[in-house]
């Protein structure tokens, strides 16, 4: 499996590698205020993926935080359950003998 996944991962870099040698020519990026960046298409496309990607993961890290926290409550809730129970088995007590007859 490691071998198959190497292989994918070799055609992959192949395939983007050659996309950015075809994607070399200059573009203009304009923002307001009159700003503006140059610079070759592939390296605009590659920042504006790492971009996207790093507002992706932060737009996520609040729901991730937030069940970490209630996971820990409910492993922590589990703990005092398991607890609380084992504490409350009483032992079996034996039969009373009579010996009176």
């Amino acid at each position: 499996m490691k071998f198959v996944s190497t292989i994918v991962g070799f055609i992959l870099f192949i395939l983007f590698f050659g996309f950015a040698l075809k994607n070399t020519q200059e573009v203009d990026l304009h923002f307001f205020l009159n700003y503006e960046l140059r610079g070759p298409l592939v390296l605009m496309l590659l920042g504006f993926f790492v971009a996207g990607a790093a507002l992706g993961i932060l737009a996520v890290t609040p729901t991730v935080f937030r069940h970490r926290r209630e996971t820990s409550k409910h492993k922590n809730t589990i703990v005092a359950l398991q607890t609380v129970a084992r504490t409350n088995v009483s032992q079996p007590q034996p039969d009373s003998v009579n010996t009176q007859q």
